[in-house]
């Protein structure tokens, strides 16, 4: 076999074959849906991608001769050792051919980079964090992912564990409902029982839950960051999310955000819990089929077009949080309840509610109580160094 090596991009050309690996690794695997070419350029440079500026990384490619196989990046998210009190690692990006030899080799060109930094362990995959795309997918791969959740290959898990010294961190659920189970957009067949329980939660509660108004999005994402960075500061792998973090996600999201279906809970006048759901624009976007170099007008037009002809009738519950004092007061099953109904009634008849941690007891009880079930599992790996 062609010798084997692994080092750090250092030309426009091997950036290229960093880039472009994805759709080598997934050529022939239907359920991938290829990023707009710009925005997967971006995602790695802290010029545009400001969760980057808290990171130090190093890009790297395994080459077998000239041809690119597979690539890592290995990194140290400063704002989560600060916040988690730790000193770890991460990688990120990990993408190979079927090759074990290479995905050892990359996984060992990440341990290096580690153990320089003076890390204690070594954790992935997560690009960049919790914050962003993270977890290996290790069930659900005949189904296409949702929008901004990972994909991969089966043998990924293989090759990660035939490494040695991997244990398993967390895992992540992904959970589907059929909106059909509650009559269609007609939404005419919801559990008398659970209807019943979720407007005595309200009475008792005396909390209202209210649309997002997007006229006022810079106030919501304001009461969204303080809502978020209390209810998840206790979680596994939390990263609080800073103004520029904050600001930078509300402008990516909020041309695709049906504020219909966003809900935020409230408490006499006061936010203490939000639920916000993300139409699946991965359905148009997988029609699009981006190519590496494509202009950027061109793909966004077949984007646009897409959405328009086929619709989007897919929806990812994707950001949610309940502050603490309330943990325990229903709040979350009445939004969860009060999205899916809104959302199936405006067409959205495929639900994902992701990811959700396998130790929040809490939220995946309620998640069931809605009759919905994992179909995605999704784990993060850590190395103790």
């Amino acid at each position: 076999m062609t010798d084997l090596s692994v080092r750090p991009i250092s030309s426009e050309a091997e950036e290229q074959a960093f880039l472009r690996m994805p759709w080598t690794v997934y050529q022939d695997d239907p359920n991938w849906v290829a990023p707009l070419w710009r925005d997967h350029v971006r995602f790695f440079d802290p010029q545009y991608n400001v969760e980057l500026r808290h990171i130090d990384m190093v890009k790297m490619v395994a080459w077998r001769g000239d041809k690119p196989v597979g690539t890592i990046i290995p990194f140290v998210n400063h704002a989560y050792n600060e916040y988690q009190e730790t000193n770890a690692a991460w990688f990120g990006q990990f993408e190979m051919l079927n090759d074990p030899e290479a995905g050892h080799a990359l996984l060992a060109a990440a341990e290096a980079f580690a153990r320089e930094k003076g890390a204690t362990e070594l954790i992935g995959p997560g690009t960049y964090g919790t914050n962003s795309e993270i977890g290996m997918l290790i069930d659900g791969f005949d189904t296409p992912p949702m929008i901004m959740m990972p994909h991969g290959r089966p043998y990924y898990q293989e090759i990660l564990t035939g490494y040695g010294g991997f244990e398993q961190a967390m895992d992540l659920y992904a959970y589907y409902f059929d909106g059909n189970q509650w009559g269609g957009r007609k939404a005419d067949n919801l559990p008398e029982k659970l209807t019943r329980i979720v407007k005595k939660l309200e009475s008792r509660q005396r909390f209202t839950l209210r649309e997002v108004n997007m006229r006022r999005l810079d106030k919501e994402a304001e009461l969204v960051k303080k809502v978020y960075n209390s209810a998840w500061s206790k979680n596994w792998g939390f990263v609080p999310m800073n103004d520029e973090e904050i600001e930078h996600t509300v402008g990516d999201l909020k041309d695709i955000l049906d504020p219909k279906v966003a809900v935020i809970a409230e408490v006499d006048g006061e936010a203490v819990g939000f639920g916000l759901p993300l139409p699946n624009i991965y359905e148009p976007l997988r029609k699009v089929n981006c190519k590496p170099g494509q202009p950027y007008w061109w793909q966004l037009l077949k984007l646009l077009w897409y959405w328009k002809v086929i619709g989007v009738h897919g929806i990812r519950a994707w950001g949610m949080g309940v502050i603490e004092e309330y943990r325990h007061s229903g709040i979350d099953a009445a939004m969860y309840y009060h999205m899916m109904k809104t959302g199936i009634q405006r067409g959205y008849l495929d639900i994902e509610m992701s990811w959700i941690l396998a130790n929040n007891e809490m939220m995946n009880s309620a998640i069931k109580m809605m009759g919905a079930e994992v179909y995605k599992t999704y784990r993060v790996y850590r190395k103790p160094l």
